[in-house]
């Protein structure tokens, strides 16, 4: 009883219809799936991870579960948008001096002398399928965060987003942060709790548990598959957002 009061107290409060439930979130017309850097060198066998010690099955696991996912996405009409990092490019224009320093302690001469994510190069290229589809969306970030110094705020309001779904890696480290980002810039937050992958399982763990304490919900995606199904089933034709999208 207390949680039906407290809600139609925030429903009148509200300046927009409140989306309470998972299906309310991530109804296609305007919900984003951003695909968080599945690129060669934190998934591949010879990228930087691998090349760190570092076991990176967990990515690799999470890429053969992925496909499902966007389907299921793109025939709803669900706005797909690509996130990639670039860090190491000629003239070093992005890794500060604070950067390089974390990188000297922690990184095994990643960022140093180990380029990380070059432009054009197969360590920065995406993860065997885990690509845009022609058409879809990429956003190119030099931090942790999605949203700092790229254009994807700009990106998500155009299209008339109100919740993004996060999927990718690393969850402790990028898929958080812009989780946090995405949650204090009013958007609805949702971290698909198979839909991300950390080296360490822990991190995995304690990150999707302070996501549901702070700033979002963590669904499967299997839920995300039957309620996008279902969606599109019931439009038919006329998908929510169909006609927004490039997909």
């Amino acid at each position: 009883m207390a949680f039906e009061k407290d809600l139609e107290i925030a429903r009148g409060l509200s300046h927009k219809p409140l989306l309470a439930t998972l299906e309310e979130k991530v109804a296609p017309a305007h919900t984003a799936l951003v695909v968080i850097d599945m690129q060669n060198d934190f998934c591949a066998s010879g990228g930087l991870v691998s090349r760190d010690g570092r076991d990176i099955s967990p990515a690799q696991t999470l890429a053969k579960r992925l496909p499902a996912l966007f389907e299921a996405a793109r025939q709803a009409g669900v706005l797909m948008v690509f996130v990639r990092c670039l860090y190491t490019a000629e003239g070093n224009p992005y890794l500060s001096d604070v950067w390089l320093e974390q990188a000297v302690r922690e990184r095994k001469g990643g960022f140093t002398s180990i380029p990380v994510c070059r432009d054009g190069a197969w360590e920065g290229d995406w993860y065997g399928d885990i690509r845009p589809a022609p058409g879809e969306i990429v956003v190119t970030k030099h931090r942790y965060d999605a949203f700092q110094g790229t254009d994807l705020d700009l990106v998500l309001r155009s299209h008339g987003v109100r919740t993004v779904v996060l999927t990718g890696v690393v969850t402790n480290v990028c898929v958080e942060t812009t989780a946090r980002a995405a949650f204090v810039r009013d958007y609805y937050t949702v971290v698909v709790e198979d839909g991300c992958a950390a080296y360490v399982a822990e991190d995995h763990e304690q990150t999707l548990r302070n996501i549901r304490r702070f700033f979002g919900v963590t669904p499967s995606i299997r839920d995300l598959c039957a309620m996008w199904t279902a969606a599109r089933s019931g439009a038919g034709d006329k998908a929510p957002g169909l006609s927004r999208s490039a997909a």
